[in-house]
């Protein structure tokens, strides 16, 4: 008896392997097996087979919109837009307008000298919130230098592309170790997780795995947020590569990271024939001695580590895979010696903040990337403030938490005065347990510190930000970061995500000694992180960090300058098609058909009265590509909101019109009295059909034209 299709799917699997079919495999819930002899029925339970098991409802599943969708629904009257043939503006609003018999919701550009444009909804594909300096040169309409711009753009992307395809080519060129396909062992491993894997969780996982059983040497990402399940990918990938007879090095940041990874995958590995090590500065020079023996004679199967993993001293046996987590935290000189440790083995790779430059580097296909999006069953946003330093609110804060068992992380990352801070919360909070934790410890301190904060014997660690990355603790449900202004925005979402790991409703505070001495990038981050409250905004943290510090941080300057001049995601759009061109892959027409209908077509504001809302389902449906996509938008439309109006109802069949008229290559359709008009492209196999101007002529009854065009359109293609 098991609880979902994925468990089944499974369990089928391992019994098949084993020549085992004629068994019976239901869903259902019942508390224990039983035998029922009359009957000849034995039935038992999958908690009989592999023990508890975490009950959670399966995910909901619904395509992900593309984070560049996302951040467009977040435009202030004021923010800077691209509109890709006129070029960059500064967006005014969403207007109702009312032309002639048609009333619908435009977009309001301004351009310099105060030239306005009006973008209808069903062409916000058009335009695209500006990303990549913070004070853009403003275009001119009718002005020629846009077409200047794109032009010198397409040609230095060019170049880029084919830099890009010469990595690709050089990278199909290597060879990996080709590891076995996975069995009964590696599924009856997958039900020793105690959770049900998210729908992208199980994608990633299976994306790894078809790497790795291929000839093709991996080198993969995954990209997912704090706490969505990435560990798990690299412990199934570790458990494959170690059972297969190759090592595996874990290569983490921090100390406390390396500590976590090997308590998480010590216990997940508990009953197999593994050798799971750390190396880090937890351990003694004697006992690095002796691990690095082990390793060099093969007797050690995963080693987790910091840096040390890369001292000269360390030697493999038979190295296979080797995972890297956070991989941008490395120093150069690091990066340098991990590029020779990962010659000739599987590379994979995790993330939970990917920077901009992973986005070129997936377009090219020279790193592959899967997303893990979805947040595990129960994962509620972490409520987040921003406030002065005050007394009344830390101690609030802590009593809160300790009220309802729980514990709580205070950061504060000046050694110096990290004992004085522990004295004031003592005074604050003299019924909280405190202990204290710092990068300058002696090793054994610092490791019993740290696992008494784990096991609950600790109520609130007052701690420098070692604990960015790496402990994993449910229980732990409140952080208060002081001295916020002093942190990275990258920095400051690694911490939140230290909080928020059970079902619990976590609590963030940002503490500023005073808003009078916070520079305005200060003042942006924060605000940034405030407003990144929803669960998955890594990436959309990743485009706020590129909008604050600028483009030539992360693609250096040469790129920078370019995505200056036309926005992030117009830049990554050419750099996309100039590599199809190279590739010599198939590309469509681009052209965004003409459809005015006599029928007002918008979503009305006491359907939908946040504008942001709005602006996001309107970019989301001019954005779609496929019949299914209308249907999945028109569905939440219907469950948020309600029974669509005839309004909403008449915007969903524009943008149904246009997938047709796109299929059919024709340029738009007009409405003239009680005659409907559908204009041809040249390149439509139907401009010479309708000579000789290209021109399909309909007359329909008052009324009906939606539904005439429609079944006309379909009656051609």
């Amino acid at each position: 008896m098991l609880q979902t299709e994925i468990e089944k799917k499974k369990i089928k699997n391992i019994l098949t392997e084993r020549g085992i079919k004629n068994v019976n495999i239901l869903i259902g819930s019942v508390s224990s097996g039983f035998i029922f002899p009359e009957g000849k029925i034995a039935v038992i339970t999958e908690k009989e087979i592999f023990g508890e098991r975490k009950q959670i409802r399966p995910t909901k599943s619904r395509d992900i919109p593309s984070v560049f969708i996302t951040s467009f629904s977040e435009l202030k009257p004021g923010d800077f837009v691209v509109h890709v043939d006129f070029g960059i503006g500064i967006f005014r609003g969403l207007k109702r307008l009312k032309l002639e018999n048609f009333e619908g919701d435009f977009l309001e550009c301004e351009y310099d000298g105060g030239d306005k444009i009006y973008v209808p909804v069903d062409k916000l594909k058009l335009v695209q919130r500006y990303i990549g300096d913070q004070n853009p040169k403003i275009d001119r309409l009718g002005h020629q230098n846009w077409k200047r711009v794109i032009k010198r753009v397409k040609k230095a992307v060019e170049n880029i592309a084919k830099e890009l395809l010469e990595l690709y080519a050089e990278r199909k060129a290597k060879k990996g170790f080709q590891f076995s396909r996975r069995d009964s062992v590696f599924r009856e491993f997958e039900f020793t997780f105690t959770y049900e894997e998210t729908q992208d969780q199980e994608a990633a996982i299976d994306d790894v795995m078809s790497d790795m059983e291929s000839l093709k040497a991996m080198d993969r990402l995954i990209c997912g947020d704090v706490g969505f399940g990435k560990t798990e990918v690299a412990v199934r990938a570790a458990f494959k590569a170690a059972m297969d007879g190759k090592q595996v090095a874990i290569l983490v940041p921090t100390t406390l990271l390396a500590y976590q990874h090997y308590i998480t995958f010590t216990e997940r590995l508990k009953g197999y024939p593994v050798v799971t090590e750390m190396l880090s500065r937890f351990k003694t020079q004697k006992e690095i001695r002796e691990i690095q023996k082990k390793l060099e004679n093969g007797t050690i199967d995963i080693i987790i580590g910091t840096h040390k993993l890369l001292g000269d001293k360390v030697k493999f046996k038979d190295l296979g895979l080797v995972v890297i987590d956070e991989e941008h935290r490395f120093g150069v000189a690091h990066k340098e010696k991990l590029r020779k440790l990962k010659k000739g083995v599987e590379v994979l790779a995790l993330s939970a903040t990917p920077i901009p430059r992973t986005l070129q580097l997936s377009l090219a296909g020279i790193r592959d990337i899967s997303l893990i999006n979805t947040p595990p069953e129960g994962r509620q946003s972490i409520e987040t403030y921003v406030s002065q330093f005050n007394g009344d609110i830390i101690r609030d804060a802590i009593r809160r938490e300790l009220n309802r068992s729980g514990s709580v992380f205070f950061i504060h990352n000046r050694i110096e005065d990290i004992l004085r801070i522990a004295e004031t919360i003592r005074e604050l909070a003299p019924e909280a347990k405190i202990d204290i934790t710092h990068g300058r410890m002696e090793e054994k301190k610092l490791e019993k510190a740290i696992l008494r904060f784990i096991q609950g014997k600790t109520d609130v660690l007052v701690t420098t930000a070692i604990v960015e990355a790496g402990l994993d603790i449910p229980r732990a449900n409140t952080i208060i970061v002081n001295y916020a202004h002093t942190f990275g925005l990258a920095d400051l979402y690694q911490l939140r995500g230290r909080v928020g790991r059970a079902e619990k409703k976590a609590y963030a505070y940002f503490l500023i000694p005073s808003v009078n001495i916070l520079t305005p990038e200060a003042k942006r981050r924060l605000k940034a992180i405030a407003e990144l409250r929803e669960l998955g905004s890594g990436f959309k943290l990743a485009l706020s960090d590129l909008e604050i510090r600028g483009a030539g941080n992360i693609f250096g300057t040469e790129q920078s300058g370019h995505i200056a001049e036309v926005g992030l995601e117009l830049y990554l759009e050419m750099l996309d098609k100039a590599i199809k061109e190279l590739k010599k892959e198939k590309t469509h027409i681009e052209y965004e058909p003409e459809v005015r209908l006599n029928t007002p077509a918008f979503l009305p504001d006491d359907y939908i009265s946040d504008g942001a809302e709005r602006l996001l389902f309107y970019k989301e449906l001019s954005s779609v590509v496929s019949g299914k996509g209308i249907k999945e938008i028109k569905s939440e439309l219907e469950d948020r909101f309600g029974e669509l109006p005839e309004p909403a109802l008449n915007l969903v069949k524009v943008i149904e019109l246009k997938l047709l008229l796109k299929k059919l290559l024709a340029q738009k359709i007009e409405i003239r009295n009680e005659e409907i008009v559908i204009v041809f492209l040249e390149a439509s196999p139907f401009y010479h059909h309708f000579a000789p101007s290209g021109r399909l002529k309909i007359l329909y009854k008052h009324g009906k034209a939606l539904e005439e065009i429609k079944k006309r359109l379909k009656e051609l293609k």
